[in-house]
C-alpha cells in the first residue's frame, strides 16, 4: 500500500490512474448502455481494448505541462471533457439509438430537438459508474492518498507516451480493418465505428469528415450548380405517351430485394425453381420486366441503391452518401415529389435498428413521414437473423401499419434475409443448397427461396385485402449477392468454365432484377433495353402521370425512346446494348471477347461515352459534396424541413391521423369499415405460432394515443391555445 500511495503522489501515478478509470468506465457503458453488436473473442478483445489509446494520447497532452497545478488542471479538465462526451452519448443513445455527431454537438437545434425537453428524465441509476470515479478521485486528494508533484515530466517521456498512444491507435485501426474490412471507407453504421475503434475515435474521425464536408460546402456557390442543370437538362429524356400515366393515382409498393442477382430469375437448381413466384411476374403480361438492369452501387451498396431509386443521383466514390453526407444533405426525393405533386403518403418498413446506413436521419430529409424499423416489430432472438427481421416475418407484422396508411401511399419494404452470409435455421429451409466448396454460395439459392416465398405471401395478402388492384408494386435487386472474389465458385452453376472467367462475365452479373408489376395490364413482357438504378424515378414519376423534367435526375425513363441505355458504374466502366468497357478494355457483348483492335469509329464512340460517363459521375459528386440542392427550387416544391418528422411514434401518429379524418380516411382500415385486415394474411413462418405480438402492439398504441391527447388538452388549457388546437386534441 505504501508502494501504491507513493506512486498515486507522482504525476505517472495520477496519470495512470486516470487512464484506468476511464478504461474502466467507459467499458462498462459499452456492455451496460450501448448495444454494439458484439460477438466472438476477437469483437469482446478489440472492444476490451479501443478505449486505451486514445485516452493515452487525451490524457496524455499534460504530461507536456511543467508547472504543477496547470498540468494538473489540463488532464483534470481533458478527463471531464471525455466524460461529459461519453455522458452525453449514453443520453443520446437512449433517446435515438446512435451517437452523437459533431453536427449534432453543435447544433443546439438537433440538441435540443434530439434530447426531449430535459436530459435529466434520461438519467438513470446505472448512470452512477460515469461518475463515481470523481468521487474516488476526490476522496484520494483528501486522504493525502493522491498528492501533488511538483517534478514535471521529462520531454522524451512525455513524447515516448505520445508515441506509444499512436502506435496503439493504428494498431487498434488494423485489427478493426481485419474484423470488419473498409471499416472508414464504407462507414454504414456508427455502431460499428464504436464497437471497433471506440467512441474517442469515433469522434475525432466524424470531427474530420464534418470539417471536409464543410470546407468544401463553404466554397460552393449557387454558380456550381449550372453545368449540373445544364447537363441534367440536356440529357432529360421526354416520356413515352404509351406508358406516361398508366398508373396515375395507384399506390406504389417498393420491394427491395436484398443482394438479387438476375441470374436467379428463371433459374433451376437441380431442376427446381430457386424462385417460381418471382418467375411468374417477370414472365406475365402484367408486368414489366427488364432482362438488363443494372446495378450500379459503389462501397455504399444497399444505401446507394436506395439513394439513387429515390434520388435518381449517384453514390459516392468512395464510402456512403447516406453515412457520410445524408445528414445534412438537401434531397429532392420520391417520398417528397409524390406527397408535394399527388397527395401521396410514404413509409418504409425495414427490420433493421434505424441507424443503420444512416437511415433515420437521411429518411426524414427524404420526405418520408413513417420509419418502421426493428423498434416497431417483435425482435426476438428466434425471428432474426444477422441483419434483422426475417423477411416472411417483415411482410406479416407490417400491415398493421400498412391498413392504417393513408391512400395513396409510396411504401418501401427492405428485406434482409438474403444477405451474405445467407444463414437461415433449419426449421424455415425447404430448398435443397447447392453443392460447392463455398458454403455461402450454396446457401445463396437457400435464402432467394426463402425470400421468393416471403414476396408471394405479401402478394396473396394485397388480393385478398383488396389493395392489390389499387396499387404498382416495383421490385428490384440492390447489388450483387456473390462477390466477384466468389464468383468462380459459381461459374459451375451458371454452365461457365471458372478457368476462363474474366472481367466481362463480372460485369454481366451486375445485372439485378427490376420488375414493374401494374394488376390489369395487357402488353408487359420482358424488355431488353439496358438501363440501371439510377433510372427508376424519372421512370416511376412518368408512369404515374408526373414529369420529371423540372427536378434534377441523372437518369432516364426506360420506356422514352430518347432513354440513355449507357449504363455507367460507379467505378467508371460502363455498358451497352453492344459493348462493354471496363479499365480501359473493350469487349463484345455477343461474344463476351475482349475487342483489342477496335475500329476507329468504335474507337471513338467509346472515348465520347467514356468521356460522358466520367462527367456525369464528377457532376453527381459536385451536387453531392457541396450540396447544391440547396440552391435549386424546382417549380412548386417545398424544401424538406426533417424537423417535421420524428419516428418515435408512427403508429401513434397513424391511429391519431384516422382518428382525425374519420369518415375522410382513405386507409385500408377505414374501407374495411374500421376493422383490420391481418386475418387475410396467411404465413408459414413458424415463428408466428408462438411469438406474434400484434394486439399487444396495436394495444399500447393505442394507450400512446389516449395520454397524447390527454397531454395536449392540457397543455392547450394552461397556455390558453387556440380552440382549434383543442378540437384537434379533443
Amino acid at each position: 500500500m505504501q508502494k501504491i500511495k507513493a506512486w498515486l503522489s507522482t504525476r505517472w501515478g495520477f496519470f495512470g490512474l486516470l487512464v484506468f478509470l476511464f478504461w474502466l468506465k467507459t467499458i462498462a457503458v459499452y456492455l451496460i448502455d450501448f448495444r454494439l453488436g458484439v460477438s466472438g473473442v476477437i469483437q469482446y478483445a478489440i472492444l476490451f481494448f479501443n478505449p486505451l489509446a486514445t485516452t493515452l494520447l487525451l490524457l496524455g497532452a499534460a504530461l507536456y505541462i511543467k508547472r504543477t497545478i496547470p498540468a494538473y488542471l489540463t488532464i483534470m479538465i481533458i478527463y471531464i471533457a471525455n466524460t461529459a462526451l461519453l455522458l452525453f452519448n449514453v443520453i443520446y443513445y437512449r433517446e435515438f439509438t446512435d451517437f452523437m455527431t459533431f453536427n449534432v454537438i453543435f447544433g443546439y437545434s438537433s440538441v435540443s430537438e434530439g434530447l426531449s425537453s430535459s436530459s435529466a428524465a434520461l438519467l438513470k441509476p446505472q448512470d452512477i459508474v460515469i461518475f463515481i470515479d470523481f468521487l474516488i478521485i476526490l476522496i484520494g486528494f483528501l486522504t493525502k492518498i493522491i498528492k501533488l508533484d511538483h517534478r514535471p515530466i521529462p520531454s522524451r517521456q512525455a513524447i515516448a507516451m505520445t508515441s506509444f498512444a499512436i502506435f496503439l491507435i493504428f494498431f487498434n485501426v488494423t485489427l478493426g480493418e481485419a474484423e470488419r474490412p473498409q471499416l472508414l471507407t464504407r462507414t454504414f453504421d456508427r455502431s460499428y465505428l464504436v464497437k471497433y475503434l471506440g467512441l474517442d475515435a469515433f469522434t475525432f474521425y466524424d470531427g474530420i469528415k464534418t470539417a471536409k464536408n464543410n470546407q468544401v460546402r463553404s466554397e460552393a456557390s449557387s454558380t456550381d450548380l449550372n453545368k449540373v442543370l445544364d447537363f441534367t437538362q440536356k440529357h432529360y429524356a421526354a416520356a413515352n405517351p404509351a406508358t406516361y400515366g398508366i398508373a396515375k393515382g395507384k399506390n406504389v409498393i417498393v420491394i427491395h430485394l436484398e443482394s438479387f442477382q438476375q441470374f436467379l430469375i428463371n433459374y433451376k437448381l437441380n431442376g427446381q425453381e430457386v424462385t417460381p413466384f418471382l418467375n411468374s411476374l417477370y414472365n406475365g403480361k402484367s408486368t414489366y420486366s427488364f432482362s438488363n438492369f443494372f446495378n450500379q452501387v459503389g462501397q455504399g451498396k444497399t444505401s446507394d441503391a436506395e439513394n439513387m431509386l429515390e434520388n435518381s443521383v449517384y453514390g459516392l466514390p468512395q464510402g456512403s452518401l447516406f453515412s457520410a453526407l445524408g445528414t445534412d444533405n438537401t434531397f429532392q426525393a420520391a417520398p417528397a415529389i409524390l406527397n408535394q405533386r399527388a397527395g401521396y403518403s410514404s413509409a418504409v418498413f425495414h427490420g433493421n435498428k434505424g441507424s443503420f446506413w444512416n437511415r433515420d436521419n437521411v429518411y426524414k430529409n427524404l420526405g418520408y413521414q413513417y420509419f418502421f424499423d426493428a423498434s416497431y416489430y417483435n425482435t426476438n432472438a428466434n425471428n432474426l437473423t444477422e441483419y434483422g427481421l426475417k423477411d416472411k416475418l417483415l411482410f406479416h407484422d407490417s400491415i398493421k401499419y400498412l391498413e392504417r396508411m393513408q391512400q395513396p401511399f409510396y411504401v418501401k419494404y427492405i428485406t434482409v434475409t438474403n444477405h451474405f452470409p445467407y444463414a437461415l435455421d433449419k426449421k424455415n429451409t425447404s430448398f435443397p443448397a447447392a453443392n460447392t466448396d463455398d458454403t455461402s454460395v450454396n446457401d445463396y439459392f437457400v435464402t432467394a427461396h426463402y425470400l421468393d416465398q416471403a414476396v408471394k405471401e405479401f402478394f396473396d395478402y394485397l388480393k385478398k385485402s383488396g389493395l392489390y388492384d389499387k396499387s404498382i408494386v416495383v421490385i428490384y435487386g440492390d447489388h450483387y449477392g456473390i462477390s466477384d472474389s466468389r464468383n468462380l465458385k459459381l461459374a459451375s452453376l451458371l454452365g461457365k468454365s471458372a478457368d476462363t472467367w474474366n472481367d466481362f462475365d463480372n460485369m454481366q452479373l451486375q445485372r439485378v432484377p427490376f420488375m414493374i408489376h401494374i394488376p390489369g395490364l395487357k402488353n408487359g413482357g420482358v424488355q431488353t433495353t439496358y438501363g440501371g438504378e439510377i433510372d427508376v424515378l424519372p421512370t416511376l414519376l412518368h408512369l404515374l402521370g408526373i414529369s420529371s423534367k423540372r427536378y434534377i435526375q441523372f437518369g432516364t425513363d426506360l420506356f422514352s425512346k430518347k432513354h440513355d441505355q449507357t449504363v455507367a458504374f460507379r467505378n467508371g466502366n460502363f455498358t451497352t446494348p453492344n459493348y462493354s468497357y471496363i479499365d480501359g478494355s473493350i469487349y463484345d457483348n455477343q461474344t463476351g471477347e475482349e475487342i483489342t483492335h477496335p475500329s476507329s469509329k468504335l474507337a471513338a464512340k467509346v472515348k465520347r461515352e467514356n468521356q460522358q460517363v466520367n462527367t456525369e459521375l464528377s457532376l453527381s459528386d459536385s451536387l453531392n459534396n457541396k450540396n447544391l440542392l440547396r440552391y435549386y427550387v424546382p417549380k412548386d416544391f417545398t424544401p424538406i424541413n426533417p424537423k417535421n418528422y420524428n419516428y418515435k411514434d408512427d403508429f401513434g401518429q397513424l391511429l391519431q391521423q384516422q382518428k382525425l379524418l374519420q369518415h375522410k380516411s382513405t386507409s385500408l382500415w377505414a374501407e374495411n369499415g374500421d376493422h383490420t385486415t391481418i386475418s387475410d394474411y396467411t404465413s408459414d413462418a413458424p415463428e408466428l405460432k408462438t411469438t406474434d405480438k400484434n394486439s399487444s402492439n396495436v394495444s399500447q398504441a393505442y394507450s400512446n394515443v389516449k395520454e397524447q391527447a390527454k397531454t395536449n388538452l392540457n397543455s392547450s388549457s394552461s397556455s390558453g391555445s387556440s380552440s382549434s388546437a383543442a378540437k384537434t386534441a379533443k
